[in-house]
């Protein structure tokens, strides 16, 4: 045991300031305790929020609720979760939970259509968006404070471009390409939105903002838009193996 002790320390100080060390991974020596507790009540309500979001399209499965009635009441919600004051915890609380279940019916068609496809695609996927969520919140937490948010403006300049791309497609009508190149790209940025408002909410902690649950909200916004982003591309993935399969056996 001592012998392994020796080897991590001699290897924190043999490495460079800037490099990830065994000290590091111990650790979150730059987080205060008080944003330690910060953030397990953002994780928490996440959590909560993520299990509201799966009620909500468990009950457009049953009853087909979802759509444009509940896109435009996920986006009421959110807003009257931010013109609440924050000493109304409860009712913040509350309008988290609705935003997210109606999320969940939005996205449930989507949810849905993967179910009777391959419901093994849905699980891969919702598997594949929580690791990567939770390798780059990590990565977000080990480094150096404010180290990533200079990538905040990159990130907005992306959303502009996908926000124009889709804007042109709907009037001129789409491609492919440009189908594909919204997809991939669209999962690049929000997944960089997962480290940069990861460092934002630490960030913001330190200055005294703890309020969890627009960080929470704003987490899982990230989620939601990298897991439907993921669904999409198996699904599609999928759809074009079983398409080849399909030549072959003609």
């Amino acid at each position: 045991m001592e012998s392994f002790s020796s080897f991590f320390d001699s290897q924190s100080r043999s490495a460079s300031p800037n490099s990830w060390t065994y000290d590091s991974l111990k650790n979150f020596r730059q987080i205060s305790p008080l944003v330690q507790t910060h953030l397990k009540q953002v994780y928490l309500s996440l959590c909560c929020a993520l299990m509201a979001s799966a009620v909500g399209a468990y009950l457009h499965i049953l009853w087909n609720i979802g759509g444009l009635l509940t896109t435009f009441g996920t986006l009421g919600c959110m807003f009257w979760l931010l013109a609440t004051p924050q000493y109304q915890e409860q009712k913040r609380v509350s309008l988290l939970m609705a935003s997210s279940l109606l999320q969940g019916a939005s996205i449930g068609p989507l949810i849905d259509l993967a179910i009777e496809f391959d419901p093994s695609i849905l699980v891969s996927a919702f598997m594949g968006t929580a690791i990567a969520f939770a390798c780059f919140s990590g990565a977000a937490m080990l480094a150096r404070r404010r180290e990533y948010l200079y990538l905040g403006g990159l990130l907005s300049s992306g959303v502009s471009i996908l926000f124009w791309l889709h804007f042109a497609s709907s009037i001129f009508g789409g491609s492919v390409a440009l189908f594909k190149f919204e997809l991939y790209f669209g999962l690049l940025v929000f997944v960089g939105y997962m480290v940069v408002d990861t460092q934002d909410i630490i960030e913001k902690a330190h200055l005294g903002d703890l309020d969890y649950v627009k960080h929470a909200l704003t987490l899982f916004t990230d989620f939601i838009a990298v897991f439907v982003r993921i669904l999409i591309i198996m699904l599609k993935n999928s759809a074009e193996r079983e398409e080849k399969k399909k030549k072959r056996r003609d």
